[in-house]
């Protein structure tokens, strides 16, 4: 299914990350294009290819609190996932759609149906590729994505929250790559002090896992949600940055760490007037979902696109 043609209301075929892209979209807001492998394809996958019994034997009496069990079955229900042929329907209709695409980069990611719930948040715990190129790689990637919904922790946070293990579907949303100069979050109230008249913007270079992964420090800008106003700025020197790997050869090895020039480095990563920009995408989304999100964000080209909101589940 393609991306625009979803909604917010789509969880159960698109999942959390996929139904919100669908409505990003729908209002306008710019989104990479591209399409979902739906959760009903993942489940149909597991019945097709007698994953599920096997799981479930896996899965039977596991103390999720003994460590190496844990490991144990989560490390044989994901090598059955991955070393399964993928069913030619799936994959023929993956390669066609990434052909449509343009069959350059893209972004593979998770997309589960019990994510970003207002009760429970399974942000982070599933996998995401960037800079895949090839259908084969694509599809590949696409298995990959649905074996992390059985990490360990992914298992261990679901029997804590009564989630049944094979139970949640797993979607895959495959996006043009953006590939960011700058990128970062933006939450619309002040992820600290729960302020809802502050927009706060954290920044780097390159791709967001620079951030995600904690190698760097981001710029931050606090901004006045009333007037668009920065009201605060800090800004980090920043020696490297995460972007594509000319030649890579697989999803894992795509992207790698290179040093920022020095011209750079200890510039401020958004203007003001961009800080702005980006901070009035935030307060619609703000507005069209009614409650503050938590938004990522990528620019390229001279256009922002925003990758994902979702609530800011903190918030009180």
């Amino acid at each position: 299914m393609s991306i625009g043609s979803l909604c917010k209301a789509d969880v159960v075929l698109a999942g959390g990350k996929g139904a919100n892209l669908g409505e990003l979209s729908r209002v306008g807001v710019p989104v990479a294009p591209g399409f979902v492998v739906t959760a009903p394809a993942y489940l149909g996958f597991l019945d097709a290819v007698a994953v599920r019994p096997r799981a479930e034997q896996l899965l039977a009496g596991l103390d999720v609190s003994d460590s190496a069990a844990l490991d144990h079955a989560a490390e044989g229900i994901q090598s059955l996932i991955t070393a399964a042929a993928m069913l030619e329907k799936i994959a023929a209709e993956i390669a066609a759609a990434y052909t449509d695409l343009g069959a350059g980069p893209v972004a593979v990611r998770s997309s589960a149906t019990a994510e970003d719930l207002a009760q429970a948040s399974f942000a982070g715990q599933q996998e995401t590729y960037l800079n895949v190129i090839g259908a084969a790689e694509v599809v590949r990637a696409v298995q990959k994505c649905w074996a992390s919904l059985f990490e360990p922790r992914a298992i261990h946070y679901r029997a804590g929250g009564g989630f049944g293990q094979l139970d949640v579907g797993m979607a895959v949303v495959i996006q043009r790559m953006v590939q960011s100069e700058r990128s970062g979050v933006m939450f619309t109230l002040h992820p600290v002090t729960n302020d809802r008249t502050r927009i706060v913007i954290e920044a780097v270079y390159g791709l967001g896992e620079a951030i995600v992964s904690g190698m760097v420090t981001p710029d931050m800008y606090v901004i006045d949600k009333t007037t668009g106003a920065v009201i605060e700025r800090e800004v980090a020197p920043q020696e490297q940055e995460f972007i594509r790997k000319p030649g890579a050869s697989s999803a894992e090895d795509a992207n790698h760490w290179l040093d920022v020039d020095w011209a750079r480095r200890a510039c401020q990563k958004l203007t003001d007037e961009e800080a702005a920009e980006l901070a009035a995408i935030g307060r619609r989304l703000e507005q069209h979902f009614g409650c503050p999100q938590d938004i990522e964000w990528a620019y390229e080209g001279g256009a922002f696109y925003i990758l994902q909101s979702r609530a800011v589940t903190t918030s009180s």
